[in-house]
């Protein structure tokens, strides 16, 4: 049976081999909130993979066995969580749905796809936790739509601060497959990136908002 760390390193060695992950400690990325940082993690290029994903969707189980055996709906996070929360829920023969943070501007303007009858329990299924602000977003539209949310699934978790607060406040359960400590370390030992580097990988995720400036 799989270990807790034996899980994190293989998902942690899918991202690196097949380049989902960058790292480059002296030429940083710009994100999209203007932070600036050393890794760039896009693990939507894991779908291209076949036997990627059938070790993702696998992991997923594991967990989803151990922690949400009673759970009756999944629900991808609209759009990076939807391909991983289809295979779970076809593998577990579950009720499947897919959620925005906002609703739509047009049409029925809506929230959540699919049918969700209240009282269900759900599974939330994510691919990055970065600051946690959107996962929640989804996790409180499932909950104003009736649905009771068990916890929360990702493939990959940065580890900031920020986010294990807002999870925590939020009274939210999550687990993710793989976090940052497991992958920078993982990168050192195989030279994706020098041992030089790590001490700039790991100041980085202490205080990403000011890192760079």
């Amino acid at each position: 049976m799989d270990t807790l760390i034996e899980i994190q390193k293989s998902v942690a060695n899918c991202l690196l081999s097949k380049e989902a992950v960058k790292l480059r400690p002296k030429e940083p990325f710009t994100w999209v909130s203007g932070w600036k940082s050393p890794i760039y993690c896009d693990n939507r290029l894991l779908l291209s993979y076949a036997l990627i994903r059938q070790e993702i969707k696998r992991l997923h189980l594991i967990k989803m066995k151990e922690k949400f055996l009673d759970a009756e709906v999944v629900a991808g996070v609209s759009t990076s969580g939807i391909p991983w929360a289809t295979m779970i829920a076809d593998q577990l023969q579950l009720s499947l749905i897919y959620v925005r943070p906002e609703p739509k501007t047009h049409g029925r303007q809506n929230v959540i796809e699919g049918k969700l009858v209240p009282g269900q329990k759900v599974v939330v299924i994510e691919d990055l936790i970065s600051t946690g602000k959107s996962s929640l977003q989804v996790v409180d539209n499932i909950i104003k739509e009736g649905g009771d949310v068990m916890g929360l699934l990702a493939n990959f978790d940065y580890g900031f601060q920020i986010s294990e607060k807002q999870f925590k406040d939020a009274g939210v359960e999550y687990f993710s497959l793989s976090n940052y400590e497991t992958l920078i370390n993982l990168a050192v030992e195989k030279n994706y990136v020098s041992s030089s580097d790590l001490l700039t990988l790991q100041e980085w995720r202490k205080n990403p908002t000011e890192w760079g400036k």
